[in-house]
């Protein structure tokens, strides 16, 4: 268990894997742990708007963390940030997203209904764009979590 460690949660960073759909844990540059993990139902490539089902990409911090009642905890990710704002007005002016659509919200790490956990184990992607753990995994990480600090990098 991480929290044996003792660990400053200031040193704690994520890094998502989507194609291997790993998360890990580091203290620096010292890989602590790596949790299997599930994304939004359309996981191939970054998100576009709001409402495509996709997990986004990028490098991103955390607004706040709280208990939910469907999904046993909800760590909200500060999506959209400065650069998810960047790639979508450009997406936009390419024509690559929809009058209309807008960048959408509300993405973040959370856990399962309960006795639902074989749902990470089989692999099967089924969130709206979040990154869903095993609820004793969202436990685990979530005493480090501190709101604006912690960085989690999320790559295809």
């Amino acid at each position: 268990m991480i929290d044996s460690l003792r660990l400053d949660a200031k040193t704690i960073r994520f890094h998502v894997d989507k194609s291997e759909r790993r998360f890990d844990v580091f203290a620096g540059d010292f890989l602590l742990k790596t949790y299997a993990c599930v994304l939004g139902e359309k996981p191939v490539g970054d998100k576009f708007h709001q409402g495509d089902r996709k997990t986004p990409e990028g490098t991103f911090t955390f607004r706040s963390k709280r208990s939910h009642a469907s999904w046993h905890a909800f760590i909200w990710v500060d999506y959209p940030n400065a650069e998810s704002y960047r790639r979508f007005k450009q997406r936009k002016s390419e024509g690559l997203i929809p009058a209309g659509k807008d960048i959408g919200g509300e993405i973040g790490i959370h856990g399962v209904p309960d006795g639902m956990d074989h749902w990470i184990d089989v692999g099967e992607d089924w969130t709206w764009g979040c990154i869903a753990l095993k609820n004793a995994d969202v436990d685990e990480i979530y005493p480090y979590i501190l709101p604006q600090q912690t960085v989690m990098v999320i790559v295809p």
